[in-house]
């Protein structure tokens, strides 16, 4: 088992300007913001970045729209941020706007090597345009293609050194979704447990899909 411990500075490294990243959070919660953090730092840009949401303008994803770090945003909604009103409006950002179980359910397609989903959720509205459509049982459904990214970047409260996780309460909101999702998964921990530490009953997600991991405020 190789050691999957690094550096917030190794994790930013890997990430090449123009990549696909999904974040984790709802809201911010659940947002690493260590790993947002760095990646501002480090000036890179020009990121599609597929998320619940783009936060606030001082908070997680939020604060990588502020920098112009976003050509293009694959979300449920922006209306918390008014920066992301203001660039999309400005054509300085694509935003394409996902409903939230439709988006949840193209990640976890992504993740578990589906092509798509079929849904109902807007047909005879504007969202179906451009889509294909099939007919079960004579009803409509939209074909809703998989989303995958280049890197999942996810928080949890726990991880052994394996790299098994565990969520607190609503900050498991998309981060267990987005680990089966991306190419390469790095999550930020704020407590580093030794293997056997975490009760079965406790691991939402499996050491497998976890590539890395960067200590937040990690005990």
């Amino acid at each position: 088992m190789k050691n999957k411990v690094i550096t917030v500075e190794q994790a930013i490294e890997m990430i090449p300007d123009g990549a696909t990243l999904m974040i984790g959070g709802f809201l911010g919660d659940g947002t690493p913001e260590l790993l947002v953090d760095a990646l501002i730092k480090s000036g890179k840009r020009n990121f599609t970045i597929i998320a619940n949401d783009t936060a606030f303008p001082d908070k997680g994803i939020g604060k990588m729209i502020v920098n112009k770090m976003a050509k293009k945003v694959i979300v449920s909604h922006i209306g918390t941020n008014p920066e992301t009103q203001k660039q999309m409006i400005e054509g300085t950002i694509e935003v394409e706007l996902v409903p939230q179980g439709t988006l949840a359910e193209r990640v976890r397609a992504g993740g578990f090597g589906l092509g798509g989903i079929l849904t109902p959720t807007g047909v005879g509205t504007v969202v179906e345009n451009g889509k294909q459509k099939v007919v079960i049982d004579g009803k409509e459904y939209l074909i809703e293609p998989a989303l995958k990214a280049d890197f999942a970047l996810i928080k949890a409260q726990k991880a052994d050194f394996y790299g098994n996780l565990f969520f607190n309460f609503t900050s498991r909101n998309f981060n267990p979704l987005m680990a089966f999702a991306g190419k390469i998964t790095i999550v930020e921990v704020e407590e580093l447990v030794p293997v056997g530490g975490l009760s079965p009953n406790e691991i939402h997600t499996p050491h497998a899909v976890v590539d890395y991991i960067v200590r937040g405020n990690a005990k």
